[in-house]
């Protein structure tokens, strides 16, 4: 009784939390949907890929490895500070190689056809605004998983609370004020946030001086994290903007812009269970436990998951149309008509990332790629396919299928994992 009680204030407490960052987003979102068409909302969608990458490449994507070394190494000060210094120095060089690409990309790719209707120099100028930007989005996922691998829930709570209301304020004084573009706006959203953040993070012992200090400098450990988080997120934003892409050139880009509202919906639903889930099992799972105790740990939290996942689907479901007008805008109403087909593929995505954290606290690299990559181009094809075959349904139904077989790919994976015997 006490066990379960920990789990339901675990998961309240985390989704409190990762409720207000769904507003922080739900108040950008909405913002960019009032002040652009579809078409543009299509073209923002296209920078968020680019800075998504960006982002995994210059923070190695390690934040799950953040928050399961930190756990696990807690109690040793000596060896924590030579795995952190070790993932900062990681991180170091990735931010370096990071920012010389994206110099070159901002002067060499054809801008004014990767984003239609944007003029190349506000393009170049949000790609320069961006590596600022990008390091402060990082500070904040890294001091925040920090905070989350060491038990300190309310500095993480602070660190997520703080970083959103500096954003939700900052993209809301540009566009009013219209003094930066659009594409910079976002760029630069986080700077502030990530400030604080390595602030909140320096008084609790996460600092510079405590990676200079460090006798050690673990590296070995975070490559597997590096991996199990680089490549999807290198992956999957080259596939969204790879469909985003499809569906102009097939349907056009008004059609483009109601699909990315779409995604933007699931997107925000899955911010909500991807948070909690990171606060609830990356730091309880590891491959010290017995397969018996595993099953005490997890499958408690997989059925809150699932039950609360389907009650959220089946309200959005019927308030579906209120939903679309909420999160985005008048212009965006035929959104609502895809959004069915697009909350199953939502339903069967929240077991799958149940079932993936645990790959990734056991550091299961090679299965969880596999899925994840076979997953993402699944997607891709089964969009090619469907456009042809369903017109604009046919990424909804792509997305369902590909989050269908993911949880059950993943489900057959996590039942044959080996654990220690007791």
């Amino acid at each position: 009784m006490e066990h379960s009680s920990k789990i339901w204030k675990l998961f309240f407490g985390s989704g409190s939390v990762t409720l207000f960052n769904t507003l922080r987003a739900f108040v950008i979102n909405k913002l960019l949907a009032v002040f652009l068409p579809p078409a543009a909302f299509a073209c923002v969608g296209q920078f968020m890929n680019w800075m998504s990458i960006g982002q995994a490449t210059s923070s190695l994507a390690m934040q799950n490895g953040w928050v399961s070394l930190t756990a696990q190494n807690k109690d040793n000060i000596k060896q924590l500070h030579g795995v952190w210094r070790g993932g900062f120095r990681l991180t170091t060089f990735a931010t370096v190689f990071t920012c010389v690409a994206a110099i070159i990309f901002c002067f060499a790719a054809p801008l004014e056809k990767m984003l239609p209707g944007v003029h190349p120099r506000l393009a170049q100028a949000a790609i320069l605004f961006a590596m600022p930007g990008i390091l402060a989005t990082n500070m904040v996922a890294i001091c925040s998983a920090v905070m989350n691998g060491l038990g300190l829930v309310k500095r993480w709570a602070l660190i997520q609370i703080v970083a959103s209301l500096f954003q939700m304020i900052w993209v809301a004084v540009f566009l009013y004020s219209g003094r930066l573009s659009v594409l910079s706006i976002i760029a630069t959203q986080s700077v502030v946030a990530g400030i604080f953040a390595a602030r909140v993070a320096a008084r609790a012992g996460f600092n510079i001086k405590t990676f200079r200090e460090s006798v050690l400098d673990i590296r070995g450990p975070w490559m597997s994290y590096a991996v199990m988080g680089l490549v999807p997120m290198i992956v999957a934003p080259l596939v969204l903007m790879f469909v985003r892409s499809l569906v102009g050139a097939e349907l056009g880009w008004n059609a483009a812009g109601i699909w990315q509202g779409v995604y933007k919906i699931s997107d925000f639903f899955a911010s909500i269970f991807s948070a909690v889930l990171g606060v609830l099992i990356l730091p309880r799972i590891s491959r010290n436990m017995t397969r018996e105790s595993f099953r005490k740990e997890f499958y408690p939290i997989f059925l809150r998951m699932m039950g609360f996942t389907l009650v959220f689907c089946v309200a959005l479901y019927f308030g579906r149309s209120l939903v679309v007008s909420i999160l985005l805008s008048g212009s965006y109403a035929a959104a609502a008509d895809y959004m069915p087909i697009q909350l199953l593929g939502d339903f069967f995505r929240s077991g799958g990332w149940c079932l993936g954290m645990v790959l990734i606290a056991l550091r299961e690299t090679k299965a969880f790629l596999i899925i994840e990559v076979g997953a993402n181009l699944l997607f891709a094809l089964g969009t090619f396919v469907g456009i042809r075959m369903f017109e604009m349904q046919g990424p909804m139904i792509a997305y369902a299928l590909e989050n269908f077989v993911t949880l059950v790919a993943l489900a057959v994976t996590v039942r044959r994992l080996k654990w220690n015997t007791p």
